[in-house]
């Protein structure tokens, strides 16, 4: 009867979360929230829950997304309320939009990500984006569980950029924040698979994990280079429904000037 669209979040110790763990807590919470969800066919029925594109273990994000279906029609901001406070804190519910649209995981091509790297100097990673930036190709390789797999991470970069970390932030020593622009292709390019391609081309390698988290996925926009918000289509769909169901204002019946 109605399909809803969810923006949420991993933050803080719940980044380390895998995605059957948030699919557990998430069915719990439509439980706890008593959500009318439709369900599958057959001999085992799960609730109807379709998730996009999740983030890899590990790493924080600020824009994933998921899509439910319902048997009765519930108001999508409430829904999201209920939702939010049946979720523990740093798996937030930050946005919901009736599905109006086709096609959310088509609309999911690119992800923007931030990777703070602690004890590197800002000028040291700006030299690596370089070389790699520069570079045609950059073989990279990770272990899947076909074994090593090696790949060119360049071609799915359509952004890199360096800048120092701000002034006020927690902790001592050097520190880099990377911004990085990455297209969605087969095989994936992960922010680690980056990282190793900077350490190939320019021996970066920073003495402590990097904190990732990625603040945006949608539609690549090839011109500006940016990445658009996936709800969007769905939100002015929305706004445009009641506008045409009202249809043109009636015109005024003419006012004669007597009766024959």
């Amino acid at each position: 009867m109605q399909r809803v669209r969810l923006r949420y979040t991993k933050r803080g110790r719940l980044r380390f979360t895998s995605h059957r763990d948030f699919q557990r807590a998430f069915e719990r919470a439509l439980r706890r929230a008593e959500v009318p969800m439709a369900y599958s066919a057959g001999f085992t029925p799960h609730p109807k829950v379709s998730y996009a594109n999740a983030a890899p273990t590990g790493t924080g994000s600020e824009a994933e997304f998921l899509e439910i279906a319902l048997t009765e029609r519930r108001d999508p901001e409430k829904l999201r309320e209920l939702l939010d406070e049946s979720l523990p804190d740093g798996l937030d519910i930050t946005d919901a939009v009736e599905a109006r649209t086709p096609g959310l995981a088509d609309r999911l091509t690119a992800s923007v990500w931030e990777l703070r790297l602690e004890g590197v100097a800002a000028e040291d990673v700006e030299r690596a984006v370089a070389a790699f930036l520069a570079a045609d190709a950059v073989e990279v390789q990770r272990r899947t569980k076909n074994g090593m797999r090696t790949f060119d991470a360049r071609a799915a970069v359509a952004g890199l950029q360096a800048t120092p970390a701000p002034s006020d932030r927690p902790g001592q020593g050097p520190c880099a924040i990377l911004r990085l622009v990455v297209r969605h292709v087969t095989p994936a390019v992960r922010p680690d698979d980056v990282l190793s391609g900077l350490r190939a081309v320019a021996d970066l390698a920073p003495p402590v994990p990097a904190a990732v988290t990625r603040l945006a996925q949608g539609l690549f926009d090839e011109e500006s280079g940016t990445v658009t918000d996936p709800l969007a289509p769905d939100r002015e769909a929305v706004t445009a429904a009641p506008q045409k169901a009202a249809g043109p204002a009636a015109a005024p019946e003419p006012t004669g000037a007597g009766s024959a």
